[in-house]
């Protein structure tokens, strides 16, 4: 009799869901998965049958022996899972209107990840995410959990840090795609590529490029200073850095460098679409509507292309890779958000990092890389305090925290706008912050 082997993703009615799908069906010789478990809340129930039933066409269609269940009873999901999957959004898609309208008010950079919308969307989450680690210590105390709720740093930090699991990896899509957007660069096979990442969750640097294990990174670096070439990823749209910058950095960055780097091109350009076409989160709900207009059609049974645009490329094989390099201990190398343990002298040891590891069945070790270059220590230092300060006022619920967590922010210009900040968004979001008004 074929092993059980249960997976349970939380927030399983996301627009997302369709990528995870379709990195089980590519996998699934690795991962027999036998049984998947999609759970969401009341208010995700439309759209978790939506794309519930479309995920059921889809394993019907590839001939598998897949079980979809799809629930709103999250310890069911969760009893005697192997690995847990959390994609959720506390707020749903107006939280985030929010984290990206209020702060370009006070010419701050409003961004779902990054600045007050990383905080407010990090106070929010953690909370949430160290209610299910609980459950998961009675429900399911082997399992793994894979995180790819944002902010994924600081949401990883807050489960080494306050939380009983060790079993935890934080996953973002953005790694693999700089790495996808290399090989076309290299106009070459993803898998004749590895680059050495290292740094923080939106925040991370590509420190070497290796192509046929040759060092590659000048070459790279030197493609890179075309003004075209410097965003990988389709929710972020690049602004071309001055080619003498790249050449000095001698890195590479991630899209999310754009809003340090380029931080008053970055928020003329948010005003700007803001007024004309909306914030991302306005962009993104038509989207999203349009997604889940294909997804009730029940001749669909594959991932439609138009999922791309969304943002979540390569989501599914970064997800499932990672999966299966755990569940059958490949000890290949894979970029995540994991316990720092000395592989970046600069940083903590018991902080979470997002850094090239090999991953095995007892989780990432990740590659020792001594120090960070000088040019980019000081502003990964910055968002580690940043996040650090983050994950603590979340848990304790002590607003002055939260003020001094968005100060120590690069993207905040000074502590009396942080306050502003934090007062007027603390009152819109009251409904998903109980730990600062229920005291």
């Amino acid at each position: 009799m074929t092993k059980k082997l249960k997976v349970a993703t939380i927030g399983g009615g996301s627009s997302y869901t369709p990528e995870l799908i379709e990195g089980f069906i590519k996998r699934y010789d690795e991962f027999p998965l036998t049984e998947l478990w999609l759970v969401d809340i009341e208010a995700g129930k439309e759209k978790l049958e939506i794309v519930g039933n479309l995920a059921k066409r889809m394993v019907k269609k590839a001939g598998l022996d897949i079980r979809i269940e799809l629930t709103l009873d999250r310890e069911e999901a969760l009893k005697e899972a192997d690995f847990v999957t959390t994609q959720f959004r506390v707020g749903l898609l107006e939280a985030r209107k929010k984290d990206e309208r209020i702060p370009l008010k006070y010419d701050v950079i409003g961004q779902e990840t990054n600045g007050p919308g990383g905080l407010f969307k990090g106070l929010r989450t953690i909370p949430v995410i160290l209610d299910i680690t609980r459950d998961m210590e009675r429900l399911c105390p082997d399992a793994w959990l894979i995180n790819f709720t944002n902010p994924a740093g600081m949401v990883t930090e807050a489960v080494l840090r306050y939380s009983n699991i060790e079993k935890v990896v934080g996953l973002c899509n953005v790694p693999i795609g700089i790495e996808m957007g290399v090989s076309k660069l290299l106009d070459v096979d993803h898998s004749r590529v590895r680059i050495d990442f290292a740094g923080l969750n939106h925040m991370v640097y590509g420190l070497n490029v290796f192509l046929d294990g040759e060092n590659v990174t000048k070459h790279v670096v030197e493609k890179l200073t075309d003004p075209e070439q410097t965003s990988f990823v389709k929710n972020i749209e690049g602004i071309g850095y001055d080619p003498s910058f790249i050449r000095a950095l001698g890195v590479l960055t991630c899209p999310y460098h754009n809003y340090y780097y380029k931080h008053r091109d970055m928020l003329e350009k948010q005003q700007k679409e803001a007024k004309e076409q909306g914030t991302r989160a306005e962009v993104v709900s038509k989207l999203e509507k349009e997604l889940f207009e294909l997804y009730k059609d029940d001749t669909l049974d594959i991932k439609p292309p138009q999922l791309e645009e969304r943002g979540g490329a390569y989501y599914s094989d970064a997800a499932v890779r990672l999966i299966t390099s755990i569940y059958n201990d490949k000890r290949d190398i894979q970029p995540v958000n994991t316990r720092n343990n000395g592989a970046i002298a600069s940083i903590p040891n018991d902080s979470a990092v997002e850094i090239s590891s090999v991953i095995t069945k007892d989780g990432p070790k990740p590659i020792a890389i001594g120090d960070l270059p000088v040019a980019v220590r000081g502003l990964v230092q910055q968002i580690k305090s940043f996040e650090r300060i983050s994950a603590e006022a979340a848990v304790t619920g002590d607003i002055d925290l939260a003020v001094l967590a968005l100060s120590i922010n690069p993207l905040t210009p000074s502590d009396t706008v942080a306050r502003e900040i934090v007062d007027e968004m603390m009152e819109a979001h009251k409904d998903y912050l109980p730990q600062f008004f229920n005291k």
